[in-house]
């Protein structure tokens, strides 16, 4: 049985968005206050769009019998570790100490700043059941091959749950802090 999850799937409410009509992301890169940390920021959620995807292009070709099983699972274990682990540590910095810095310079979007917190949870749910069922794939691609298969089925509806989530969120995200970022001349 798959789990489900609460993904928000609507835009952040207007009114977070304020400043990205002062700040539209085509303008972020040339604007004063674009500094090497936003910008490292930003790669960091590129970083997690492509692992995203890698996780879940690898599935695709291994139920597709294009790639052996312990292939297969080596590369599960090593970009399926880093997704999580990167993705873990990121939100859990981000909560604790960027997300309080954007709040302290700018109070108007706190509410916007609380919706990504609670997106972070429903990441954590999303995660941790990714992980299981990750753990499940690789033991059995050793014991049994179509069990190893039917447990990567239900791995690869997580790893589009997950790029679904990112979309969403890693978007939402960068549309709501860097133009506090800019606007406020942080992180310089």
């Amino acid at each position: 049985m798959t789990p489900t999850f609460n993904l928000r799937t609507n835009d952040m409410p207007a009114e977070m968005r304020l400043l990205l009509d002062d700040y539209p992301r085509d303008s972020w890169e040339a604007h004063p206050g674009f500094k090497d940390k936003t910008r490292h920021w930003l790669g960091a959620h590129q970083m997690f769009r492509q692992l995203g995807e890698l996780v879940r292009t690898e599935t695709e070709l291994y139920l597709a019998k294009g790639r052996a099983s312990d292939d297969y699972a080596g590369r599960l274990s090593y970009y399926g570790n880093a997704l999580v682990a990167n993705l873990h540590g990121h939100h859990t910095w981000e909560d604790r100490n960027y997300f309080p810095e954007l709040s302290a310079a700018d109070p108007r979007f706190d509410a916007g700043l609380e919706i990504l917190e609670k997106d972070h949870q429903e990441l954590d749910r999303v995660l941790d059941e990714f992980t299981e069922t990750a753990n499940r794939a690789i033991k059995l691609t050793r014991l049994d091959e179509p069990q190893a298969r039917e447990e990567a089925g239900l791995l690869h509806g997580l790893a589009e749950t997950i790029e679904a989530f990112l979309d969403r969120h890693l978007a939402d995200e960068e549309e709501l802090a860097v133009p506090i970022i800019l606007h406020h001349r942080l992180r310089g």
